[in-house]
């Protein structure tokens, strides 16, 4: 039918231009970010750009119910300013026969959507969440940079080395410093190699001299040594301790219903519903005066997803720290709002006012 398949062929190009616009803004800000938690070793630089791959599918949801919000209005928009919506009036068509083609359109969005929020989000931040802990329980020698002070895992040493060998086994002029057992020692090292023994790997040291100091007395002292060594290879890597809620599984969070799993539960959950009831929302709110700015719609529909994405953020809290039971929330939220669409989009297919409705009650009230 021609309706249906000229909406769904511009709803298409629109999407994707949207699509394309947002994915270029969130990955320039996530890489910015990234950059940032690079510098400062929250993870490793050479991990940058699949953190923040991970980071932009995690996001991946939130872009694509955008897209689809935008796109609709944007569209719809259009029509009402070109007059296209009047032809289609005047034929016959009522603002609800535009639902049918925009679900056919949205459903396959709707459903990936879906997918993403319940199972890419945990999965991509379960891969940012092992690269991070790999990065930070990395054995020592491995945190070493050449010509940077760097901090142990533990924090109870810093190390610095002025040149490494390229397979980072050897190492010149070489300095650390730690506190442990009760004192203070900084020791400094012409050379210094990497050795496995049986306990562990070492750092042996040679040529080199070593200052201890008693954090009880405070007294010092000072030895020299031809080869000294020192364990860095005993922080290997565990068993991971339960992860952020974020990063579980959406059959865990299922069975483990405790207030926070329950808050992330909604999270996710709400992402689906929230784009189904974007689709009637946009259907709603899209109607142009085409006297008007040609911006008033689209910046409203903008103000309308971002409270309710708030919404759907300040739940998760609420349900983590039991204010509200999760279902109460959701019944709340997103039945609220799709009685909202649906409410303002029969006002907008009957052409319903308050003047109408005042007017027919009193022409009710007339006697024959």
């Amino acid at each position: 039918m021609l309706f249906h398949s000229t909406l769904r062929k511009e709803l298409a190009r629109s999407f994707g231009a949207t699509l394309v616009v947002l994915a270029t803004v969130v990955m320039t800000m996530m890489l910015i970010r990234t950059l940032g938690q690079a510098s400062r070793g929250a993870v490793s630089p050479s991990d940058v750009m699949m953190v923040m791959g991970y980071t932009v599918l995690g996001h991946l949801p939130t872009i694509l119910a955008l897209s689809l919000f935008v796109s609709i209005v944007g569209t719809l928009s259009r029509m009402y300013r070109d007059s296209e919506m009047v032809i289609w009036f005047a034929s016959g068509r009522g603002l609800a026969s535009f639902v049918s083609p925009l679900f056919r359109f949205a459903w396959p969005v709707l459903l990936v959507i879906a997918l993403l929020a319940l199972v890419g989000w945990p999965w991509s931040n379960q891969q940012v969440q092992d690269m991070r802990d790999h990065y930070e329980k990395r054995g020592d020698v491995e945190r070493v940079a050449p010509g940077q002070f760097q901090e142990s895992a533990n924090g109870a040493r810093v190390f610095f080395v002025d040149k490494q060998s390229n397979d980072n086994t050897t190492g010149n002029n070489v300095f650390i410093a730690a506190q442990e057992h009760g004192k203070e020692a900084v020791t400094s090292a012409r050379t210094a190699r990497i050795e496995t023994l049986q306990h562990g790997r070492y750092v042996m040291l040679s040529q080199g001299q070593r200052m201890e100091q008693l954090m009880s007395d405070g007294s010092i002292k000072v030895s020299d040594f031809s080869e000294y060594g020192t364990l860095v290879g005993n922080n290997n890597l565990s068993d991971a301790d339960d992860g952020p809620t974020k990063a579980l599984s959406t059959l865990r969070l299922l069975r483990e219903p405790t207030p926070p799993n329950l808050g992330e539960l909604t999270w996710r959950l709400g992402l689906a519903l929230a784009g189904l009831n974007f689709v009637v929302l946009a259907l709603a709110v899209s109607v142009v005066n085409p006297r008007a700015g040609r911006a008033g719609s689209l910046v409203f529909a903008l103000f309308a997803f971002v409270v309710y994405y708030n919404f759907i953020n300040l739940g998760q809290n609420w349900v983590a720290n039991g204010s509200i039971q999760a279902g109460q929330f959701m019944l709340l939220l997103h039945g609220g709002a799709g009685v909202v669409g649906l409410a303002l989009l029969a006002k907008r297919h009957y052409n319903w006012s308050w003047r109408h409705l005042l007017l027919r009650r009193l022409n009710a009230g007339e006697p024959a």
